[in-house]
């Protein structure tokens, strides 16, 4: 049986634009029997932005994404619409948003355009207009040279550009994207990329989970960071870089001891080598360069360190980890 993503209803779309989007969650709260999958929520999603949501598996992000979709109705707290309550506006403001979820909602025996024909069925899309705007999606999402092969002989990065396009294709105003690019080929991947840097051009505002920390850096200009169901932090990426960012040296080299390094800094094992962190990056690379070739230790890299996003995921939420 096809799956339809949510609860949305086979109904007329209304004119685009009707919100200027701003979204606005106070309070929410949400459990799952004696789970709490979140804990009195409180975000601000602004107008044309990418907006990031980041945490461990089961911090929430997901349960979160289907509150704002529409998806779970059951919830403690209020949300808001460009300052008018979902609650009076639901019908209304579920035509404006594309849900895309991490499952793929496609079926295996149709082509790439009876997918998307069924969807466009689903979001109302008159018929008159129906196969254009079928053609106008598979273009966008790299397909129209596959448009009428079984999606079963479609590879994994196939199936998730056409994942998208089953959420975005009714022109949303929002579009949610739960985790689109897990498990896919590098070029899929950029070519993701390109569709959402596309949907931002075209004025849409995106709720974006990843578990990619390098992609939400470069996709996103707001983040929250979610952890059992609270939020541990929040703003635009840069000031969260600049707030919990310190001056540090990277090092990679052979027979290089870690506790040698202790005495220019705090020391922590990274990648290949370890990163330092000091007061003065430059007198500190002169003395590691010193002491290194005093003792006729080889060097491979020695670089000014710059925190970035996964560091500090990894701060505020551990390196356990998490199979729930």
């Amino acid at each position: 049986m096809m799956k339809i993503p949510g609860s949305f209803a086979k109904t007329s779309i209304l004119p685009e634009r009707l919100y200027q989007l701003m979204i606005e969650l106070k309070n929410v709260r949400k459990k799952y029997g004696d789970t709490l999958a979140l804990d009195q929520v409180n975000v601000t999603i602004n107008d044309g932005i990418c907006f990031g949501l980041i945490g461990p598996n089961g911090a929430g992000k997901s349960t979160l994404m289907k509150i704002i979709a529409g998806i779970t109705q059951k919830y403690e707290g209020e949300i808001s619409f460009n300052e008018k309550p979902l609650e009076k506006n639901r019908y209304a403001v579920k035509q404006t948003i594309g849900y895309v979820p991490q499952d793929l909602v496609l079926e295996n025996v149709l082509s790439a355009r009876d997918n998307l024909t069924f969807f466009g069925g689903v979001y109302g899309i008159p018929k008159n207009k129906l196969a254009d705007t079928v053609n106008k999606t598979l273009e966008d999402i790299g397909l129209r040279d596959r448009a009428d092969d079984l999606i079963k002989n479609f590879s994994g990065g196939m199936k998730r550009r056409l994942n998208i396009g089953c959420g975005i294709m009714h022109n949303p105003k929002l579009v949610i994207m739960d985790e689109p690019t897990v498990g896919i080929d590098p070029q899929s991947r950029n070519y993701i990329y390109t569709i959402i840097d596309k949907l931002k051009k075209d004025g849409k505002t995106i709720i974006y989970s990843s578990h990619y920390m390098e992609e939400v850096q470069n996709l996103c200009e707001d983040i929250v960071l979610i952890d059992h169901g609270k939020i541990l932090e929040g703003g635009s990426v840069n000031s969260i870089i600049k707030k919990y960012s310190k001056p540090a040296v990277y090092l990679e080299g052979e027979g290089i001891k870690p506790q040698e390094l202790n005495l220019f800094g705090e020391v922590a094992e990274l990648g290949n080598g370890y990163r330092i962190v000091c007061d003065n990056v430059m007198q500190t690379m002169e003395k590691i360069s010193s002491f290194l070739l005093a003792n006729r230790q080889q060097v491979s890299h020695l670089e000014i360190y710059h925190m970035n996003l996964e560091d500090i995921f990894f701060l505020l939420t551990g390196k356990s980890l998490r199979d729930k």
